[in-house]
């Protein structure tokens, strides 16, 4: 299968209800082995200004010399722009070897769009050897996939009323 058809693969076999927790995803990282994505791991949370906030680490980061793998979501205009490697997006084919080695491992464990691209994008950080992985969260905070991983330091930017049916009714739920 080629990108593309990757990515429509993983849409149809996403769960229909959309249930938080990392017991899934762990189940399918350990038939993967260990994943060590970096020698340092950064995840960055919240409701606003995660992704600038991911991308400036990344920026300052490479400044100083260090090699950084960067994980954001959602894309623009094309699904490799979530994962970079030194400030150049992934290309098509380690994401295709990634995911192939994900689906090996998986057997009947159900995987959401956002956890099949949260474990490639951590197999491609722990096969290049890197200083930093930068990971933004996506939804939930502790039971985001990105917390598969533990972090070294860990951002909150600015929390909110959003995600609300998944998350909770105030910001201290929510947070």
């Amino acid at each position: 299968m080629n990108l593309q058809e990757w990515l429509e693969h993983q849409q149809r076999v996403h769960p229909t209800d959309m249930e938080l927790g990392l017991d899934r995803l762990r189940a399918v990282a350990a038939k993967l082995g260990p994943i060590k994505p970096a020698k340092r791991v950064i995840s960055v949370a919240g409701t606003n200004g995660k992704g600038s906030t991911a991308s400036m680490i990344d920026g300052i980061a490479r400044a100083g010399g260090w090699r950084v793998g960067l994980y954001t979501s959602p894309h623009l205009q094309r699904y490799n722009e979530r994962v970079r490697i030194d400030g150049r997006e992934v290309d098509d084919a380690s994401l295709v070897a990634a995911f192939e080695r994900i689906e090996a491992a998986r057997g009947d464990v159900t995987l959401t769009y956002f956890e099949y691209g949260t474990l490639a994008a951590l197999l491609l950080f722990a096969a290049a050897d890197l200083d930093l992985a930068v990971l933004e969260v996506g939804l939930g905070g502790r039971l985001d996939a990105v917390n598969l991983i533990d972090a070294d330091v860990a951002v909150i930017t600015t929390v909110a009323l959003d995600h609300m049916e998944h998350l909770g009714n105030d910001h201290e739920t929510i947070a």
